[in-house]
């Protein structure tokens, strides 16, 4: 493999264990295919049962022999990374909002949704530091602010980590399942504030949606970069999609973000994305089903050093603060959407109290009134103050301890984006750029 060009593959695995259709099947089709490919690194979401891990590296050892699989939450964050090249740090960074535990059906809250990376040194360009992510699903790109505002939380988190790692003189690429269309806030905020490059833009110049009408689903793919709800994914079929999901053709949520060092100098090696390619559209072989329900997505990047400089005389870029490019607007509409999430929840956790004091009152109704009752009466008044109290005891928990959690993690990032949004207005009014 060259050390000239670099290799990547980010896929949304689909891995749930008892939930996922196929998924023995698929994972084996997964680790069988990423086997015979030649990626230098892989970065692997939803992949959260630990055997369908074990298999995974056991049998893509030869090519990527180091591999770390990341845990968050109580059921596992899913994300995993292979790598060609011997890992010298990996760290997790689970964010402060992933939905409610309430919100069992959904279950972001339980997987602990996060974003993990590795460090690594590449013969060329010295230290890289690969995120693998996958941000907050419910919500998507329509409807109130306020079901967007855990998304918002992860982007603001991930465009801080993505930054930190570029001013520390790392080269950073970031690839996961965004759970967002290209142009929302979440991406802006990603692209802006922590100065990356998306991948498949770069590559793709020309490929905004067109507005004479809907692509053929594989016009959608080759040249839109859509890797879920595509109407050729076996596991769309009959699922209700968004309207921007039917008007495109599915939807781009998966991305490969690049960017190079913070203060790199002329002389430091280039980092650049010459192709990226929707993969895994196909069915497994000899079965009527996908891979996954993403497609995945790979990139291809060319590594070059200005003016012939030769690769083991190349500089290491000195750390520099970065400049964000992040606008006032953006951070005005990202505070929007937090305080509409900050108030709702706000309004959640008073409701939730409340049904906590009426469960009380009743569970003292009932210790009182059954004194007063029939006998045959005893096995309701049972079954009714075991389940007011299990009640009470959900509403007390979800309404004080998540409620305050999720209150508290809002404030911080409110107040983080109202600082940075006055730094801007500062900077502003001193004629800075």
């Amino acid at each position: 493999m060259s050390n000239t060009r670099l290799r990547l593959l980010t896929l949304n695995c689909w891995g749930l264990k008892y939930v996922s259709s196929h998924r023995a099947e698929r994972i084996a089709a997964i680790a069988n295919a990423l086997a015979a490919s030649d990626y230098d690194v892989i970065t692997l979401q939803e992949l959260w049962v630990f055997a369908d891990y074990e298999h995974v590296r056991a049998t893509v050892h030869e090519k990527l022999p180091y591999a770390k699989f990341f845990y968050s939450g109580a059921l596992g964050a899913g994300l995993v990374i292979f790598s060609r090249f011997p890992i010298l740090a990996a760290t997790i960074h689970p964010y402060s909002l992933n939905g409610s535990p309430i919100d069992v059906i959904a279950g972001d809250w339980f997987v602990g949704k996060a974003a993990a990376s590795i460090l690594f040194m590449h013969p060329v360009l010295g230290q890289v530091q690969l995120f693998d992510t996958h941000l907050f699903a419910k919500g998507g790109d329509q409807g109130p602010d306020h079901h967007k505002a855990h998304r918002l939380v992860n982007a603001w988190e991930f465009a801080k980590l993505a930054r930190q790692a570029a001013d520390l003189g790392r080269y950073v690429i970031a690839a996961g399942d965004f759970n967002s269309i290209p142009g929302t806030l979440p991406m802006s905020i990603i692209a802006d504030h922590a100065g990356l490059t998306d991948a498949w833009a770069a590559t793709h110049p020309y490929a905004s949606p067109a507005s004479a009408g809907p692509p053929s689903p594989m016009d959608a793919i080759r040249t839109y970069g859509v890797t879920a709800d595509s109407p050729l994914n076996s596991y769309s079929a009959g699922k209700p999609l968004e309207p921007v999901a039917r008007k495109h053709q599915g939807k781009r949520l998966d991305y490969v973000f690049f960017r190079q060092p913070s203060g790199a100098s002329d002389r430091a090696p280039v980092l650049k994305c010459v192709d990226t390619r929707v993969v895994f559209t196909e069915t497994v072989p000899g079965r009527s089903f996908s891979y996954s329900d993403h497609f995945g997505l790979e990139a291809t990047f060319d590594i070059s050093l200005p003016g012939g400089t030769d690769s083991s005389n190349a500089p290491v870029p000195a750390p520099l603060t970065l400049r964000s490019s992040l606008s006032a607007v953006s951070v005005t509409a990202a505070l929007q959407s937090l305080t509409a999430r900050y108030r709702f929840a706000h309004a959640q956790g008073r409701f939730h109290l409340t049904i906590f004091a009426v469960c009380l009152l009743l569970l003292l109704a009932l210790v009182v009134g059954s004194a007063w009752l029939p006998r045959f009466w005893s096995p309701l008044l049972v079954f009714a103050s075991i389940f007011f109290s299990w009640l009470a005891t959900t509403m007390l928990y979800i309404g004080f301890v998540y409620g305050r959690w999720e209150i508290n993690a809002l404030t911080n990032i409110i107040e983080e984006l109202e600082i940075y949004r006055t730094s801007l207005e500062d900077s502003r009014q001193n004629g800075q750029t």
